[in-house]
């Protein structure tokens, strides 16, 4: 019997349980499905990550050794090589209950107290967005190349296009290029980029790489290895225009198309969801619908920082702590955060009126140039947060005054004002 289980070995499970072994929990499993903690950082080896938490600039497996490290120093159970299979939550009071597969243990029902998911999240694939086109060797998605590039050591192609801005396709045209490799594109379908400024800046623009906005791969072409990809430009609808296409001679397509929450434990257990972040509903607290489990990292929504996602997950574990020391909450509060115009999403979606203030990560639905997010609530309190640039592929943090989160009645609204600052 274990007080709390946190399923991931990645930055958001190391952060939770790090913090929860602070806060006083004693009885703590961390599970991890790889045969070693970090997760994704272990192949980011670009820098970049922990200039928020540790004020300095370190490649991703720095960042996951210095979690690693403050791990070793408490008492928290690793198991590696360890699959969790299903989440039964407990009823009335009753422990929950975590379905686990292991080489060494083999099948085990584990209970536990309390429970952190942190399973991350994967990429969106080939077969997922219906590229049209024959299905030869050399298409990957850009985290499968750069695993295999900076784990395995395998350069996977010489004449590259990359289709999709997202960070990790962004950081791929770099790699590959520093490689050797020519990175002949990168293609984004919408009229904005899906990455970090710095990214397009540092990956694209430093090395000469032309990036195409509302363009598409609409065609592929080689029987046993790539030999051709049509690119055409699409239209407000997102449709290919006929006369737009372009050709490029190449042997390798990167993918890099979107990221999905890993929540089919989290939907198994019957955890209320959110369509918008595919992630759990959650309280400021991280708590789901179901009373002692918590949701954080990657897995609860898409981070473009792992410094957001350490800090966010060392709540979820300090609330955990608190859940187990006796201050539970019995369900997700009746206080909503809603997404009004030009919001794509917010995290948490419930607030509990007398929390005080309350931080809250964003995201715009489209770029614009100086603006305000206007957060108003049912009682006539407003709060402006000004920004010189809002763009989508960028997560935003507020913190919401004390004062417009305890006159609320039944939800706060966030929107965004273009023309603002």
């Amino acid at each position: 019997m274990y007080d709390l289980i946190v399923l991931g070995g990645g930055p958001a499970g190391l952060a939770a349980a790090c913090r929860a072994w602070q806060e006083g929990v004693r009885r703590i499993l961390l599970v991890e499905r790889d045969d070693a903690l970090g997760g994704i950082l272990n192949q980011c080896i670009h820098n970049g990550f922990g200039l928020h938490r540790f004020s300095e600039e370190l490649t991703g497996p720095e960042y996951a050794g210095r979690y690693i490290r403050m791990l070793g120093q408490t008492g928290v159970e690793v198991r590696l090589a360890t699959m969790a299979l299903q989440i039964l939550p407990g009823q009335d009071g009753a422990p929950h209950e975590v379905h686990t597969l292991s080489p060494t243990h083999g099948y085990e029902v584990l209970q536990t107290r309390a429970i952190v998911l942190a399973m991350g999240c994967r990429e969106r694939t080939r077969g997922a967005i219906a590229l049209p086109g024959e299905r030869p060797a050399g298409i990957f998605t850009a985290g499968a190349a750069q695993r295999y590039l900076n784990i395995e050591g395998y350069l996977v192609g010489r004449r590259v296009v990359i289709l999709g801005s997202g960070d990790i396709g962004l950081i791929m045209a770099r790699r590959m290029t520093l490689e050797g490799a020519k990175v002949l594109a990168c293609v984004e379908v919408m009229p904005y980029s899906g990455g970090l400024t710095r990214n397009i800046v540092q990956c694209l623009q430093d090395y000469d790489i032309p990036l195409y906005l509302s363009h598409t791969v609409t065609d592929i072409k080689g029987h046993d290895r790539l030999e051709q990809v049509t690119v055409s430009q699409v239209d407000a609808n997102r449709r290919p225009i006929p006369g737009t296409e372009m050709v490029f001679d190449c042997d390798t397509l990167l993918l890099s198309v979107g990221l999905i929450p890993e929540n089919e434990l989290t939907r198994q257990a019957g955890i209320e969801m959110d369509r918008r972040t595919h992630g759990a509903v959650v309280s400021e607290a991280m708590q789901t619908s179901v009373p002692g489990i918590f949701a954080c990292g990657n897995v609860l929504h898409v981070h473009d920082l792992v410094d957001y996602v350490s800090a966010e997950s060392e709540r979820a574990g300090a609330a955990a702590a608190a859940y187990l020391q006796g201050n539970p909450s019995a369900s997700l509060p009746s206080l909503r955060l809603d997404n009004g115009a030009g919001i794509a999403y917010t995290v948490p979606q419930r607030l509990h009126p007398g929390i005080g203030e309350a931080q809250v990560f964003f995201r715009v639905n489209r770029v614009t140039g100086p603006a305000a997010v206007v957060a108003e609530n049912d009682a006539g309190e407003t709060s402006r947060f000004r920004r010189l640039r809002f763009a989508p592929g960028e997560m935003e943090r507020i913190t919401l005054p004390a004062n417009l989160v305890a006159t609320a009645k039944e939800h706060i609204t966030l929107r965004l004002e273009e023309g603002s600052v």
